[in-house]
């Protein structure tokens, strides 16, 4: 499975940024989509993940009411609506894959691929 993640860039904050991130190969396996993000200096964390089927999502309580996912099962394509932004949330996004048919999808081992990372960078 390889993933393009796109959409990063420079914004102020309160301003908003959509990532995308398309998965392309043997994607037949996939049974949720997640974004992780690093900032400097920090490890990676969870962002948001949604499943596949059925569209259940998930969100750190540091995104909530600000991010949403979603995803677009024709396009092998998930999304990240990115809205009041704050400079806390500078860092590299991941886009993640998950073949784990029950897992909980807030943990970096339950995804078994990753896109390259697309830096999303907010001044203040």
């Amino acid at each position: 499975v390889q993933l393009q993640a796109s959409g990063g860039g420079l914004v102020q904050a309160g301003g908003y940024l959509r990532l995308s991130c398309a998965a392309s190969g043997r994607t037949f396996r996939t049974y949720a989509m997640g974004w992780f993000r690093q900032a400097p200096g920090k490890e990676r964390e969870f962002v948001a993940a949604i499943r596949w089927i059925g569209g259940n999502t998930y969100y750190a309580d540091s995104v909530k009411g600000r991010f949403t996912i979603s995803r677009d099962n024709a396009k092998n394509t998930v999304y990240l609506q990115m809205n009041s932004l704050k400079p806390e949330d500078t860092a590299v996004y991941y886009c993640a894959v998950s073949q784990d048919f029950s897992g909980t999808y807030y943990s970096e081992y339950e995804y078994s691929y990753w896109g390259q990372g697309t830096l999303v960078t907010v001044s203040s």
